[in-house]
């Protein structure tokens, strides 16, 4: 009989015993499944969550786990909230998950007045990476989705917000494609900076998660759910993108996805992206924009996070 082909699983993380990884939205859904399979593997995780009760009941429901289990508030819709973490935050971080996210959810804005898929998904996560970046020691894996391909996807620059055209599937493939471009503007500058620090992004497929749940139009979240129940991956394997970003050695910039049909399901593998998602002049000035709207700015870098000989 010939030999199977074996295809990578979260059995396949080597040991994270000594490492801190944390994790935005780890309450449920792929940041649960990705903060039990490092605890499983030994890692200190951080489960920064919105409602801490809620991320208190899920780290308890945890089975297995080796290591140590922490949950703290962070709201992504609330930058304060973001700036309250990070100065909570002590000891090093080997890697950083920005996983949290909402889906084509109704109009609104967030606290700080960003609309809020774009402030959340993009601007929160900006923010966050850029404050604790200094203590980073590994890399940033950012989560984004196959939805930056919508058609028509581009970051509207001159109305960030969508104001007067909003359109939630357009927000949310505007937000995705946003976290591929910091992706790849964060990775350009921390080569620049000589640093060992890799930033990286996953996206896990159709995967059946409560996002899907919240969206506005009451006949896609009828069809997502049956498309959960016929075609979607379960929140574990949807997380094995992100954890082969986050473990694996890959060149930095890299992006992750199931390698099934149309990159809907399957094992993880290096995938593709838009021309949109590959442009380093619009990454540049999303970056510049993000800089102005969240008040923070790439920090300078400490020595451990160089490489040798810089």
């Amino acid at each position: 009989m010939p030999k199977t082909q074996h295809k990578w699983n979260a059995g396949d993380i080597t040991g994270q015993t000594g490492r801190t990884v944390v994790i935005t939205g780890a309450n449920s859904g792929l940041g649960l499944a990705t903060a039990d399979a490092f605890a499983r593997a030994g890692a200190h995780v951080v489960l920064a969550v919105r409602d801490p009760r809620r991320g208190e009941a899920a780290a308890a429901a945890l089975r297995g786990a080796k290591g140590r289990l922490e949950v703290h508030r962070l709201d992504l819709a609330d930058l304060e909230s973001v700036r309250e973490f990070a100065r909570g935050r002590q000891g090093d971080i080997d890697v950083l998950v920005n996983n949290a996210g909402v889906m084509n959810v109704p109009e609104g804005t967030t606290k700080d007045g960003f609309e809020t898929q774009f402030g959340t998904n993009h601007l929160g996560h900006f923010a966050l990476t850029g404050l604790l970046l200094p203590r980073v020691r590994d890399r940033v894996v950012t989560v984004s989705s196959g939805m930056h391909r919508y058609p028509g996807a581009r970051i509207h620059f001159e109305n960030l917000n969508l104001t007067g055209e909003y359109s939630p599937m357009a927000a949310y493939a505007q937000s995705k494609l946003a976290n591929l471009l910091f992706t790849l503007e964060l990775q350009r500058r921390l080569t620049e900076a000589g640093s060992r620090v890799r930033a990286l992004a996953a996206h896990p497929g159709w995967a059946a998660t409560n996002l899907q749940g919240h969206d506005a139009s009451t006949l896609r979240r009828i069809a997502m759910r049956v498309g959960n129940r016929l075609f979607a991956q379960d929140d574990r394997a949807g997380a094995l993108p992100t954890l082969y970003a986050a473990t694996q050695d890959l060149p930095g910039a890299s992006y992750v996805g199931p390698d099934g049909l149309s990159e809907m399901r399957g094992a993880p593998t290096l995938v593709g992206r838009s021309r949109a998602a590959s442009d380093p002049e619009a990454a540049r000035r999303l970056w510049t924009v993000s800089e102005e709207l969240t008040g923070v700015a790439f920090p300078q870098l400490p020595e451990l996070s160089r490489a040798p000989g810089t």
